[in-house]
């Protein structure tokens, strides 16, 4: 396995994080096992990838329920098709997704739209799968225009995703800083989670927010009208964070006349 898993007993519940190779960024999907199912969350970047996520979920030996995408970035929803299962979106993120229309990876690889269109709209709210709790919010602002978060919270395990990344360099692309820091400063404030699972990096404990909002503000204070300027310094600032990649993607979105 070119990634790595991390599993999080929590009782009735185990959760499977798995976190790809830096060459994409270190992008999670998270297995959550309740006693009788498999629910996924988020699909990666890499259809290769995709399938180690699928092969690991299948020795676990339970059915896969479904599949989550919080929101509409490729590297969240490429793999999907490869997990054989309904795809769950918020409608907001739906549209976004079909508004982007077809994926082109890097490679030169198109995968086309109809394999990751989710199906099945989300509905903000509480569901309740093998007696577990699912509390699903809808963020909007931030790293993406919406986003879902996913709360376990008889678990304490809070399901960010790409509202905190750990040890990573952030996507600025949606040029949403203000309301970036907004969303992480109200996850701050929840009570009784003490896990917290990103989008990009290892699960970690609520210090985790801290270290978002000192990333964010670095990035204001040095984001000017230079991308390749700000790559430079953002990265002298945080040398030891992986996927400086992805100052590229979002550079092309904050400074597309130089691209």
């Amino acid at each position: 396995m070119n990634g790595t898993v991390t599993v999080l007993d929590r009782g009735a519940v185990r959760i499977h994080s798995y976190m790809s190779p830096a060459d994409t960024f270190h992008v999670t999907t998270q297995l959550i096992e309740t006693p009788a199912r498999l629910i996924a969350i988020d699909a990666q970047l890499l259809p290769a990838y995709a399938d180690e996520v699928v092969a690991y979920a299948k020795g676990l030996g339970k059915p896969m329920d479904r599949l989550i995408v919080t929101h509409a970035h490729p590297d969240h929803y490429n793999g999907a098709a490869r997990f054989g299962v309904p795809v769950h979106a918020l409608a907001e993120v739906t549209e976004q997704i079909i508004a982007r229309g077809d994926s082109h990876l890097p490679t030169g690889q198109v995968i086309p739209l109809t394999e990751f269109t989710p199906k099945v709209a989300l509905t903000p709210g509480t569901e309740v799968l093998d007696g577990v709790p699912f509390v699903f919010e809808a963020v909007s602002g931030g790293e993406a225009a919406d986003e879902l978060l996913v709360k376990l919270p008889e678990q304490g395990v809070l399901i960010a995703q790409d509202l905190v990344y750990n040890d990573v360099h952030l996507y600025l692309g949606n040029n949403d800083i203000t309301g970036w820091r907004q969303a992480v400063d109200a996850l701050a404030s929840e009570s009784g989670y003490d896990t917290i699972l990103a989008g990009h990096g290892a699960p970690a404990g609520p210090e985790i927010y801290d270290a978002v909002r000192r990333y964010l503000d670095d990035a204001r204070e040095l984001l000017g009208d230079d991308g390749d300027a700000y790559k430079k310094a953002i990265v002298d600032r945080y040398p030891a964070h992986a996927g400086p990649f992805i100052i590229d993607i979002a550079n092309g979105s904050l400074f597309p006349a130089a691209g």
